[in-house]
């Protein structure tokens, strides 16, 4: 595996767990508002995360390339509203994303198509990652002001429930 490649598939480890304890300190923070659902959903966000962080450390590892774990950063947004938070969540994917096509633009450059295929499922997954985070704020921005609404969005986060991801490595 190319030196490049290999570095940024370690690196997304990091990330990938970091976004873990990000989606979680997003979870305390709607726990502490009552708001058990964005809780909950935030929750499975995490969940997924540390899914995906698996999905490279095993990836790593079946292409018998070493893995190294580093320190995760404490997370540093302020959560100081509930549209804040879902912004973040947005920013956060969005930037998730320019790392996911970093990785894929080096595999590229260094015709790794084995990693090109690793990474399409993350490709995608990220699409959908950012199109749930812009209509979560969509629905906020609707009915986030209206305390009925925003308790019927609080219960329709509550149902969500966590699936694995479906990649076979």
């Amino acid at each position: 595996m190319n030196a490049k490649v290999h570095e940024l598939l370690n690196q997304q480890i990091n990330k990938e767990l970091y976004s873990a304890y990000l989606y979680l300190d997003f979870s305390n923070y709607f726990k502490a508002r009552g708001l058990d659902g964005f809780a909950n959903w935030y929750m499975i966000q995490a969940q997924e995360e540390r899914d995906h962080a698996m999905l490279f450390y095993t990836y790593l590892q079946n292409e018998n390339m070493p893995v190294t774990l580093e320190s995760i950063d404490k997370p540093d947004k302020l959560l100081d509203s509930d549209m804040n938070v879902l912004r973040h969540g947005l920013e956060h994917e969005k930037l998730v994303t320019s790392l996911i096509n970093d990785i894929y633009e080096a595999a590229y450059s260094a015709r790794d198509f084995r990693t090109m295929q690793f990474l399409d499922w993350f490709v995608k997954e990220q699409g959908e990652e950012e199109t749930k985070a812009n209509d979560l704020i969509s629905k906020m921005e609707l009915f986030g002001s209206d305390p009925k609404g925003l308790y019927m969005l609080n219960q329709e986060l509550a149902a969500r429930v966590y699936s694995a991801p479906s990649l076979v490595l």
